[in-house]
């Protein structure tokens, strides 16, 4: 009677082992099953993200040249200053033409440097916010002007800064790489070569 309750108690405790390591291993099993493919899946789409953003970059970077990437700085920086000292003229000024020249620059220039901001925003490419040196420092200087004294300064500055600024739209519209900005910078030349025209008269004005 002994041997046969000791032989039911040796099953019974071999029975309720296996149990344990068959529930054990399963339950191993189910967490490696369900935390690996998170993680890979996790790992790939953030290369995917990286490589798509260096692709575009890249492909951005390409259509432009040198001379593209010049001239759209210099006509950011540039475009800014014209708008900037047409405001002061349109207070700072006495005679009416020059009043009148820094509300057309205001309106104009304006309209370009959106324009512009619209070309580098699909072309994926960042444009100067601030000006040079050199332009914060004829901007500053001619702050200080008021009267007959500002009238003379902002018509020399219109005259010369618009020579120059047609002189590079040109090149531009010849020798430039991105059709997009090629096509801007022929569209605006008309309107730099009246602005030219008008400074020059307002130039006599006020002599």
């Amino acid at each position: 009677m002994k041997k046969t309750i000791l032989a039911l108690l040796a099953v019974g405790t071999m029975v309720a082992c296996k149990k344990n390591e068959t529930t054990t291993a399963n339950g191993s099993a189910d967490s490696t099953a369900m935390s690996a493919p998170a993680d890979s899946g996790m790992a790939m789409s953030g290369s995917d993200s990286a490589s798509t953003m260096n692709q575009n970059n890249a492909a951005a970077s390409t259509t432009l040249n040198d001379q593209d990437k010049k001239f759209a700085d210099a006509a950011a920086k540039g475009g800014m200053m014209e708008v900037m000292m047409g405001e002061l003229a349109k207070t700072n000024a006495q005679n009416a033409a020059v009043k009148s020249l820094g509300a057309m620059m205001v309106t104009d220039h304006g309209k370009a440097n959106e324009e512009l901001k619209s070309w580098a925003s699909m072309a994926k490419y960042t444009l100067p916010t601030s000006l040079d040196a050199d332009q914060q420092k004829k901007y500053d200087d001619l702050k200080m002007k008021k009267g007959a004294e500002f009238d003379r300064a902002y018509t020399d500055l219109m005259v010369s800064d618009h020579k120059m600024d047609i002189a590079e739209f040109k090149k531009e519209a010849s020798g430039g790489m991105e059709s997009s900005l090629k096509s801007f910078a022929s569209k605006t030349l008309p309107t730099l070569e009246h602005h030219l025209m008008e400074s020059e008269k307002a130039k006599s004005a006020v002599k």
